[in-house]
């Protein structure tokens, strides 16, 4: 054997035995890695990443006092997500009445793994709820982030929403054993006036933050009642923030069929706080009336032929003629009514239900009208 392949040998034989300590060197740090319990369960978002791929790291951009609950333990408060649990059906996903291993009782909403709109939901909430904080928005209290499961977890409100008390009034209590005795009687005009309030502070709220927040779906089904008939406004699933220098956000028409504006309708596909406050106007004539939005409402013209209006449409001719306490919901009682403030009363409503959207009021000037009512 020469020299000259002896060294070639050698050579060889040592890059070999470099090459495998490296080897070696890299599997431990890659180990060692994954066993680090300060780097378990973490990620750095990459914008690029699809929604699904990307960790929520609890300590990251959320209220810090949010909660990471378990699957296990939400299987166990919710009976393995029980179907005589579900107290709601907000945009989707179901929503479950549960009570926590300390005992508290809220409310969960396991969103769709719709890869797409389950995830899309789970981020709105977590950077709009999820980082602030008000008398008339729901709380959140925490989260699960498991494989492909996004549940987010709510305070819950005692009486319900909204559109319950509006469209399924009964003297007949409703039990179950997720759900305590509800009697729904038909609501005063002082608690209608009172939801109605705090819904307006509530978007006032959100349309004056430094970062302002649109709700885009403003309706009787998203506003919760506690047990002092106090409005919590719910579901930011279709939220959006108007970030600096903009005054709108570019997006898909999204809301729900009788409280959209008209401008969607026309192919505007931007939401601004004005579409807010539309929707606002059209549940304050649906509180008042007991009348469902999306329903068209047929009366009889001078001819004696009958047509159908929309409800904003039938509101505005029925107020016109000065005939709103005609419109009043039927099964609501008229004792110590005032027609003044009846009036006024439509009269903010169709100021935030104007056509053109530069003609709404604001929510600031809303809260200041509401005020002014002596209810």
């Amino acid at each position: 054997m020469n020299s000259t392949f002896q060294a070639a040998l050698a050579a060889t034989a040592s890059f070999f035995l470099v090459t495998l300590f490296f080897a070696i060197v890299i599997a431990i740090c890659k180990a060692t890695k994954r066993s680090d319990p300060r780097t378990r369960d973490r990620a750095v978002p990459n914008v690029n990443q699809p929604l699904s791929s990307i960790a929520i790291d609890e300590s990251a951009s959320f209220d810090p006092y949010l909660s990471r609950i378990s699957m296990n333990e939400l299987v166990i408060a919710t009976r393995n997500f029980a179907s005589d649990g579900i107290i709601g059906d907000g945009s989707f996903g179901l929503v479950y009445k549960a009570r926590l291993s300390d005992n508290v009782t809220v409310a969960v909403k396991k969103l769709s793994k719709d890869a797409f709109q389950g995830f899309r939901e789970f981020r709105a909430e977590m950077e709009t709820l999820g980082k602030i904080r008000h008398p008339n928005l729901v709380k959140i209290l925490g989260y699960c982030v498991a494989g492909d499961d996004r549940i987010l977890i709510y305070e819950f409100i005692e009486k319900g929403c909204l559109d319950q008390w509006l469209h399924d009034t009964s003297s007949s209590q409703e039990a179950g054993p997720w759900s305590s005795s509800v009697v729904r009687a038909p609501l005063s005009w002082e608690t209608r006036i009172k939801i109605i309030r705090g819904v307006a502070n509530g978007l006032h709220f959100l349309h004056t933050l430094d970062t302002p927040i649109i709700h885009r779906d403003i309706k009787a089904s998203n506003v919760l009642l506690d047990s002092e008939f106090e409005a919590h406004i719910a579901d930011f699933g279709l939220a959006r923030k108007i970030e600096a220098l903009n005054s709108h956000v570019s997006t898909q028409v999204a809301g729900t069929m009788g409280y959209m504006p008209p401008e969607y309708k026309d192919g505007v596909t931007v939401a601004t706080v004005k579409a807010d406050v539309y929707s606002f106007g059209i549940l304050m004539v649906e509180i008042a009336t007991g009348k469902r939005p999306s329903w068209p409402i047929k009366i009889e013209d001078e001819h004696n032929e009958r047509k159908e209006y929309g409800l904003i449409e039938w509101a505005r001719k029925r107020v016109a003629e000065e005939r709103h306490l005609e419109i009043l919901d039927p099964l609501m009682s008229k004792e110590g009514l005032r027609e003044s403030e009846v009036g006024e009363f439509f009269r903010i409503a169709c100021l935030c239900t104007s056509e053109r959207s530069r003609d709404r009021s604001s929510m600031e000037e809303v809260v200041e009208l509401l005020k002014q009512l002596t209810s």
